[in-house]
């Protein structure tokens, strides 16, 4: 799970054992996306354990278990239990959620933004009261965490120091009884077994368009809708709990997402690049979209159009990498169909190590989406100036020939 552009990001789950009586606990529980631009977007989180001993949740705030299960050995309470299952599983309330059920940083339908793309909406909280049948038995923490999305594996709980919560405008300060963190990493080979995205080439100085490498994603995709034909959305599931299922047009590259960037011109002291990202996902439209580039020419990025952009320095001292994403309700949707796509160029200054366009210089040699990695076409591949690459003879030929013929009609 180690992303060389983002080394520290994770999801990180604090629990916080905030009050221990014989016959509860309450706890507050806070998720924190610390990822740099990879983000969790609808259906959510759906965070998941497993109880030492006999313990079940009686009451929630900002958050509600998917079942209740089998509460029988409860009888004779006033109320039952909010959930009494071995392995309950936690999911976030929705923004309408009624007034007293909400605390702060909650309701948010699971959707964790980026630190870097959105840092006020990369927190959810929510508190629940925890009892048991045998009330003299001590608090234990609870193991085997998940996290419910796709790539994501969690590790076992670490005790860390306390917590501290602020009180009267931070006079006085008080502290949990204990503090566990349990860390989430993603995996872009346990998230798909297939990349999801490709890049395509093309440059002002050459007339040939680099395509994305064939089967790129997928060479026989169990479902994809040729040019033509009417997709049947209609019978495709769509449960806002669950992931939905993948339905592309069809390509020879077979991806969801397709990007392509094109160097657009040169001028005498900047240079100027269009990039855009093209939906071919029939079933999706995505949301808070971001593209992350490795390009040795970003540290001299002098303007983007239309994106927003924030540079990558993981190490510090090496400025080669940046992350791009929507501008707020103008172009942070990626939608579907014939307007399914977004665009922007940028100008880059020619600074002193400018090295000219030559063997494919230009061109990115990593680019991302959603934090996951695209397919590059063969760096063999890329375009190239007349005179480096294929059209080069033809170009020297048809100059000889033409000074040949104006030597003669002169001299006669």
């Amino acid at each position: 799970g180690y992303d060389p552009l983002d080394p520290h990001g994770n999801i990180t789950i604090k629990w916080d054992l905030l009050q221990s009586n014989p016959d509860t606990s309450d706890v507050r529980v806070s998720i924190f996306n610390f990822q740099l631009y990879r983000h969790i977007e609808r259906p959510g989180w759906q965070l998941g354990w497993e109880w030492q001993g006999d313990e079940a949740i009686m009451s929630m705030l900002g958050a509600e278990a998917t079942e209740q299960g089998n509460c029988s050995r409860f009888k004779g309470g006033e109320n039952l239990p909010h959930c009494c299952e071995k392995k309950p599983m936690i999911i976030d309330l929705l923004p309408e959620a009624s007034f007293n059920m909400k605390t702060s940083n909650c309701c948010k339908g699971g959707v964790l933004s980026s630190m870097v793309q959105d840092p006020s909406n990369y927190a959810a909280i929510f508190v629940m009261k925890i009892g048991a049948v045998n009330s003299s038995d001590q608090f234990k923490m609870p193991g085997n965490f998940s996290f419910g999305v796709s790539g994501y594996t969690c590790g076992q709980p670490v005790r860390v120091p306390p917590s501290r919560y602020s009180s009267d405008s931070g006079r006085r300060w008080t502290q949990a009884l204990g503090t566990w963190n349990i860390t989430c990493m993603y995996s872009q080979f346990m998230a798909s077994s297939s990349p999801k995205c490709c890049v395509s080439l093309s440059a002002f100085y050459n007339t040939t368009i680099v395509p994305c490498p064939k089967c790129s994603c997928s060479c026989h995709a169990s479902k994809c809708v040729k040019l033509g034909e009417t997709p049947p959305v209609l019978q495709e599931m769509r449960d806002s709990n669950q992931q939905l299922s993948t339905l592309i047009r069809c390509s020879s590259h077979m991806c969801p997402i397709r990007i392509h960037w094109h160097i657009k011109q040169s001028y005498k002291q900047y240079w100027r690049v269009k990039v855009t990202l093209n939906n071919r996902n029939i079933l999706k439209n995505y949301s808070q979209w971001n593209l992350e580039a490795v390009h040795p020419n970003l540290k001299n990025l002098t303007q983007v159009f239309s994106f927003n952009y924030e540079p990558l320095n993981p190490y510090g001292h090496i400025n080669d990498s940046g992350m791009f994403w929507g501008i707020r309700y103008y172009n942070d949707m990626l939608q579907e169909g014939e307007n399914g796509y977004v665009q922007t160029e940028m100008l880059m200054r020619k600074g002193e190590d400018f090295p000219s366009f030559r063997q494919g210089w230009g061109f990115p040699t990593r680019v991302l989406f959603n934090g996951d990695e695209c397919v590059m076409p063969l760096p063999d591949q890329y375009p190239t100036l007349p005179n480096t690459g294929g059209n080069g003879p033809i170009f020297s030929l048809s100059l000889i020939v033409l000074s040949l013929l104006v030597l003669t009609i002169v001299s006669f």
